[in-house]
């Protein structure tokens, strides 16, 4: 089972490049970069989690910048957007960031994808909230169009272009690997139909258990005629207890990503110390 970390960047929290080198001393897999382009300051929606949104989602920097100064520092560290919130992006534009990105990492890129849950924040992009999730598909097939044909085009309800050229096209054929992220069952079923993999967050208080959502998950991926290969899972929001990370792992987990605060390298690097020495425990 592999394990990754994330972290909003900031202008208070480690450098990128700072993170991305000590994560691959420590032999962690990946890094990811969430993403909030603003937040309006009256909100229809609360924080998922619950509470008071944390300041970091103020404050948090672009995360192609980051992720591209991290591919930068390092020379094997696995680097996604988790997540990018396509439905406040530009299709066209995004698709160059990501096949940009995964030139300039060596095919490094994990392209980590959600449909966001801050109204305001989304509806300031020009987005409908309540056709946001059909819109986010009709994206990445356009994307997926732009990485993968010499002369993409797409038609669609919300996304309509004719064929044109853009390039660069990303190094990982057919394209970096779409991670969705998203509750049971909707975002689950999102990941089947245009995703190569799922990201369920392990706190977020509309989940039940994850470990109890993977079979489900997994007969619906058999269901669909997709193979499991094609799916694994991340779970976001690992725990810091080696009994979990053995519970993960036996349940076939790909992947675990923790959350760090944003935060200096005097705290930060303690706590990834812990991290690298509970994962040499499951390996």
């Amino acid at each position: 089972m592999k394990l990754g970390a994330a972290m909003f960047f900031t202008d208070y929290s480690m450098a990128p490049d700072e993170l991305a080198r000590a994560l691959e001393e420590r032999g962690f897999e990946s890094l990811w970069a969430p993403e909030h382009s603003h937040i309006p300051l009256v909100r229809r929606v609360s924080h998922p989690s619950g509470g008071e949104l944390p300041k970091q989602y103020y404050d948090v920097m672009d995360p192609f910048v980051t992720l591209t100064a991290a591919a930068m520092a390092s020379r094997t560290l696995l680097l996604g957007t988790g997540i990018c919130l396509v439905v406040q992006r530009d299709p066209i534009q995004t698709a160059k960031s990501v096949a940009s990105l995964d030139q300039i990492s060596g095919g490094r890129f994990l392209f980590g994808v959600g449909n966001g849950w801050n109204q305001e924040e989304i509806e300031n992009h020009g987005t409908a909230f309540a056709t946001r999730h059909k819109l986010a598909r009709e994206r990445i097939e356009a994307m997926q169009a732009i990485w993968t044909q010499s002369k993409p085009e797409y038609h669609g309800e919300f996304v309509d272009f004719a064929p044109m050229m853009t390039w660069p096209k990303p190094v990982q054929k057919p394209h970096p690997p779409i991670i969705v992220g998203g509750a049971f069952p909707w975002g689950a079923k999102r990941a089947i139909r245009y995703g190569n993999g799922w990201m369920p967050h392990r706190v977020r208080q509309h989940y039940a258990d994850v470990a109890a959502l993977v079979p489900q998950f997994r007969q619906m991926v058999e269901e669909s005629g997709r193979p499991l290969s094609d799916l694994p899972i991340t779970i976001w929001g690992a725990k810091e207890d080696r009994d979990a990370l053995l519970a993960d792992r036996d349940l076939g987990v790909d992947r675990v990503v923790v959350s760090l605060a944003a935060a200096k390298r005097d705290a930060i690097l303690p706590e990834l110390d812990r991290w690298a020495d509970l994962a040499r425990l499951v390996a």
